[in-house]
This record gives C-alpha cells, structure tokens and sequence, in this order.
C-alpha cells in the first residue's frame, strides 16, 4: 500500500474442481453456492515465491520486480488468460525507466456481457533494499501486496477453470503503486481512452493475516457505493464491514482503485484485513512469508469466490454508486 506520511509513527499499514452451482430458487437474499475449493497449497507456493528473496523487494525497475513480471506472465499463460494488450505487458508512462503493469483477460460466456468489465488488481511492486547495512536488508513486501496477488492469481484461475464469468474480467498486477500509484495512473486514463466498458472494479491489499472483528474484510471508501451491502448479500455472511480508521486514514485515495475511479467514477474500492492493529511490519524487512496466514486467506479467497461470480455475471450491474 502507498505509504501515509499522515499516520502516527507507531501506526503501520499498509482439490477437483468444478462449475459453481446456483439453485434454480435463487433469489436475491441467497448466497451463490460454490464447489470448487481454492486449495492451500497453490496459495502458500504461489506467495513464497513472490516474497522470496531472489526477488529482492521487487521496487520498481528492478531486476527484481522483472522476475516478479516473468513469474506472473507465466501464471496467466499456464492457466490459459490471455494477454489484454498485444502482450501481457502494459508499459508505464510516467517512470524514468522500463516498467510495466501485467495484465491479462478472460473473455465472458454471454454475447451481450462480455463487453462489459470487472477489473480485479493487486500491485506486484514493493519497496526493494534497505540501502542501510543490517541482518535483513530485503523487503519481502509478503503482506503489502504479495498477499493481494495471491488472491488475485488465485481467482483467475477459479475462472480459468469454471468458465462462469458472463462478463469480461481484466486481471491487473499493479507496477509502481510504490511510487505513487503510478500503474493504475499510467494503465486508467489509457482504457478510458479506448471507451472501456467497466463495471467495477475490486482492488486486493494487504490479506495476509486475519482480523479479531465480527467480518472478514472492509472495503474502502465504504459508503461511496453499495458494493459492500452487494458482497455480503453476495456471499450470504457478514464478509465485508464498515472500519473507522480506513475513513479517518482515507483509504479509499490510497491505492490503486482511486485511479480507476477517478477515471471511470463506477465503484471502484479496495478490500483490506489490515486493521491497523494486526500487523506490525508495514514497509518493513520482517513483512516476510514466515509471518503470513495461509489457512487464513485461503478461506478469504473461498469466501470471495460467491461474490465474484455473481458480480461477473448478474444480468444488470447491481453495484451502483451511492448518491
């Protein structure tokens, strides 16, 4: 997460599978039901690697973050997700030297929906070297955001292998959010520009431990739409959650979903179980795999799944913004 100069110095941020079943009942007020499981061990592989230390931090124009960029376009490749661009590297245009966004798409079932968007993102980028001489001078960045592209890798292959998406869906790994937010300010203003049809996008930071509240997550800007009444009703629990902080703090100006916002004005918001109390290593050399919750955000990746699948495919865009 972009860092708050504004927080007080002791305050730190940040299986078989098969087709989801619906019953033909559905209404509203019920949740999707979901059998494909999102397994553990894909979750725990797939953030090792990304928060290792052969990536050194993955700061922005790095060889470092290159790896990071090949891992990720390998990722897609394996699981079938095409490239959106005529690669799955988006340039930024506004960093000194050669960055880029990884970005990749799968096309919906339905001939009328597929022409609209879901974005869903996470930043791939950290903060690199501590130039410092100490023990541990890399910044593995395994909560901010290796967690955060975990969970979007692991839903670009539940759709990869579902297929249940109606509507498009564009997964974006952010580069340059570290240096303020400089993908997604590069990558929105590009797609507005080519009359992209988005509906919403969902923007993943910061999901590596749990939260000692009554739900699971908070979205940001929390009451500019309803996506949150949407997620819950979605998922049939108490998923999402109004946190005090992510209003005092704004969050919601803080990551990559403000670009998208600014650019499109559709909900565009991003989901966090940083609550300020429940990580001590933001931008620091011990937010490393070691201290990540993989039970944990396997089973928030689980629960999402519902959500997503409904967002990707109701017949109308039910999440609006508030007025």
């Amino acid at each position: 997460m972009k860092k708050l100069y504004f927080l007080l110095p002791f305050v730190f941020i940040a299986c078989k599978t098969s087709s989801p079943v619906v019953s033909e009942k559905e209404s509203k007020s019920e949740s999707t039901e979901i059998t494909y499981k999102v397994e553990e061990s894909d979750v725990s592989d797939f953030l090792k690697y990304l928060s290792s230390d052969e990536l050194e931090g993955r700061e922005t124009g790095t060889k470092g973050i290159e790896k990071a960029a090949v891992f990720l376009e390998d990722f897609f490749k394996k699981n079938n997700v095409k490239p959106y661009f005529a690669s799955y590297r988006d340039t930024l245009t506004n960093f000194k030297s050669p960055a880029f966004n990884i970005v990749g798409v799968l096309e919906g079932t339905d001939p009328a929906l597929k022409n609209e968007y879901v974005v869903l993102s996470a930043h791939y980028d950290h903060i690199g070297i501590e130039k410092k001489k100490q023990a541990d001078q890399i910044f593995n960045g395994a909560n901010d955001d290796a967690s955060g592209v975990t969970a979007v890798a692991q839903l670009a292959k539940y759709f990869s292998k579902t297929h249940s998406n109606k509507r498009s869906i564009l997964f974006v790994f952010f580069a340059g959010e570290e240096k303020g937010l400089l993908g997604s300010k590069s990558m929105a203003p590009k797609l507005k520009a080519k009359n992209f049809n988005l509906y919403t996008q969902l923007n993943i930071e910061m999901i590596g431990v749990p939260m000692k509240r009554d739900y699971l997550a908070y979205i940001t800007g929390f009451d500019k739409s309803n996506m949150a009444e949407k997620i819950n009703e979605y998922t049939g629990k108490k998923t999402i959650g109004f946190l005090p902080k992510e209003a005092e703090y704004k969050l919601f100006y803080r990551s990559d979903n403000y670009s998208f916002f600014e650019a499109f004005g559709k909900p565009c918001q991003s989901i966090s179980t940083f609550d300020f109390e429940n990580f001590d290593f933001y931008h620091h050399v011990s937010d490393e795999f070691k201290v990540m919750d993989i039970p944990h955000m396997t089973a928030f990746i689980q629960e999402f799944l519902p959500a997503v699948t409904k967002i990707a495919t109701t017949p109308t865009e039910e999440i609006t913004m508030n007025k």
